[in-house]
Formats: C-alpha cells, structure tokens, sequence
C-alpha cells in the first residue's frame, strides 16, 4: 500500500512515518516539498498513492486569534484540496483533527458525532477542515487528538521536565481534563484504522481515562526521580492565554469499538512505556 504523509517533519509525523516504513511504501513531506494549499502541487502528490494522511496543520493556538486566515488557509483549505485531490484518485483521506473543535463545557466524553461548538480561531479552523474533508472524499477517515506529546518535537512533558530540573515547586493547572496521548500511539492507530478497512467517519485517537494537567505533570517528575508533592495546584485563572483552552477534553471511543479497532490503552499505562523515550528526546 503507497501512503502519502503531508507535515512529516512534525512530533506525529515522523512516528507515523517510523511506524509505515515496516510495512508500507511511503512518501513523507514537509512544506518545502508540498505547498498542500497549492492545488496543482497536490494532485500531483496523491496522483499514484493509495491513501493520503494529513498531518500538515497550523497548530500555534494563539497566534491563529490574531491570524485566523493564514491558520483557516492551511487548516481548511489545505485539507479541502488534499481531499478532493484523493477523491479523484481513489484513494483513501486521513485527515487529523483536535479536541479544540469542542468548547470543553461537557461532563462525559465527548462522542465522535456530538456538535461542534469551538471556542477558539484554532478550533474553528480545524473545525472548518473536518468539513471540508467530509464534503470533498466519501472516503475519510477523521481522526481526532489530543493533549498530544512524543519525542520529536516540543510538548508538555517536556517543558516540564526542563522547569523541574531548576525549581522547588511547579504551579500547574487542575481545572483542565483530558487524555495525554503518545504520537507512538496514535501513529500505530491510524495505521490500524487504514489496514483494518474502517468505515469512513470520525475516530478518537487518544489514550483511555483522563487526568487533569496537575496530575500528568506529578507523572512526569516522577519519571524524573522527584517527589511529586513538588506539583502544586493552581487554576486556568493563573495563566490567561489570547485562545481558550477546553476544560474538558476527553474523547469517547465508541467509534473504535463498533469497528472492531483496538483503541489506545488507559494514559498512564502508556505514558509509563513512553517517559523514557519522550524525556530522552
């Protein structure tokens, strides 16, 4: 199977490409090799490949609340041309979204078909993205994330490791929920959703449980070797930020399971098979 795979240089990227180089034929891209808001670029990329995975996206938050066209243009129209450009040659569109395309208010995990409501320009963008590739390729796959971290690229354990290694104590946000999620994982999913035949539609591809941002860090400097007690609570409250974050971003997977597809184990069990690769990175 030939797989085209646009932003190859990102955090997921590169794990996705790791993981098809061990059984499929490949052709990763960066941007300086595919322009994917350029129409005819793009179908000259997917003209002779099989499926198309788009990992290529604006993913600075805040800035796309005082940019939100050039995030809108590589957020949606890049997508709506990568699928059009599959549609015509038959082949399968991977599209990659975000749990910012919730507003974050609900109390249960959110389901793979419950409203859009985004609060933020990242959001919308995205948002306006899982359309377009809805519109444009009978044949999708949308495949939702988040709370992402990996080893090739900047990401929350990260940057909390460095802080820890020249502090007594980190202040870190318990008011906001989620599912952290290894790249690792993601990729091995996405390739499992592919080879498995799913049906078109929307899939979560994040970890099982949830844990606040308070919780995952005391995680994270324990996989340093430092007390977790170091990990002191504070609110969002604390750290205004231009673009809103969700409170709550836990992802259903019910998708997963009436196709018959494995989902991501429980956070903690998997970050535990991560720490050291990710702080290593």
């Amino acid at each position: 199977m030939r797989w085209l795979v646009t932003g190859a240089a990102g955090m997921l990227g590169t794990d996705l490409v790791e993981r098809l180089n061990t059984a499929h034929e490949v052709r990763a891209t960066r941007h300086a090799d595919l322009d994917i808001t350029d129409e005819r670029s793009v179908a000259a990329a997917v003209r002779d490949v099989d499926v198309v995975v788009n990992c290529a996206a604006w993913t600075a938050v805040d800035d796309a609340e005082t940019d939100e066209a050039a995030a809108f243009t590589l957020n949606a129209v890049g997508p709506q041309l990568l699928a059009r450009a599959a549609h015509r040659a038959g082949a399968r569109m991977v599209q990659i979204s975000t749990d910012y395309v919730f507003d974050g208010s609900a109390t249960e995990p959110y389901a793979e078909d419950a409203p859009l409501a985004p609060a933020s320009a990242y959001g919308r963008t995205k948002g306006a993205g899982e359309w377009a590739v809805r519109a444009e390729s009978p044949d999708h796959l949308v495949v939702r994330t988040a709370w992402l971290y990996g080893a090739h690229g900047g990401c929350f354990p990260k940057t909390m490791a460095r802080l820890a290694a020249d502090r007594d104590e980190l202040q870190v946000v318990a008011d906001q929920v989620g599912q952290p999620t290894w790249t690792v994982d993601v990729a091995d999913l996405v390739v499992r959703l592919v080879e498995a035949g799913a049906p078109s539609g929307t899939y979560h591809a994040t970890s099982g449980g949830q844990v606040s941002w308070h919780g995952f860090t005391q995680r994270i400097v324990a996989a340093l070797g430092k007390d977790p007690a170091m990990v002191r609570e504070t609110t969002s409250d604390a750290f205004v930020r231009p673009a809103p974050r969700p409170a709550y971003s836990v992802l259903g997977h019910e998708a997963l399971e009436r196709a018959g597809v494995a989902p991501i184990g429980a956070w903690d069990e998997r970050w535990d098979a991560a720490a050291s690769t990710v702080l290593a990175g």
